[in-house]
């Protein structure tokens, strides 16, 4: 099995499942072949991860710097993922540790003038890789699919995990 058809989650239904279940597995199969692009994008281009990528969307967004912990929530992964995330940046000169002035047991990550303009230069290539496997799609059929994702972004939300 190719790595391209391991990803694609929509060769897993078939006609007699449910239609719900059929758009379900095709928005994933989109999610992981966009995610997957980028990831190949990232590596190839600028010799980085995708976790990496993101602790460093994450710092920039707060430039006064996030503590691991908050790090840790933002994006979703242990604080041993953070913090090995961040000594691999720490090491290449893209982000600082600082000490925090108010909780001496933790640091404050930020990111450094190379790690911002470094992280400046992969932003605006991701999002033209971005548009770019959008574009076959037009301007209205864009909104349309956007809208009815925030439909079901709402609907969803309205339900509690048990």
């Amino acid at each position: 099995m190719s790595k391209d058809s391991a990803s694609d989650t929509e060769t897993r239904a078939s006609a007699d499942h449910a239609p719900d279940l059929r758009l379900w597995l095709r928005m994933l199969a989109c999610t992981n072949m966009i995610e997957s692009h980028i990831r190949s994008r990232l590596r190839t281009e600028f010799d980085i991860t995708l976790p990496r990528f993101d602790l460093m969307a994450q710092l920039e967004r707060v430039p006064q710097g996030l503590k691991m912990g908050e790090l840790s929530k933002r994006m979703m992964v242990t604080g041993g993922n953070v913090t090995g995330i961040t000594d691999q940046l720490v090491a290449e000169g893209l982000v600082i540790r600082e000490d925090n002035p108010k909780d001496r047991r933790a640091y404050i990550v930020k990111l450094t003038p190379d790690g911002r303009r470094a992280f400046r230069k992969m932003a605006e290539a991701h999002e033209n890789w971005v548009v770019e496997l959008f574009e076959g799609i037009s301007e209205k059929d864009r909104n349309q699919l956007h809208q009815l994702l925030a439909t079901l972004k709402a609907r969803v939300s309205g339900f509690t995990a048990k």
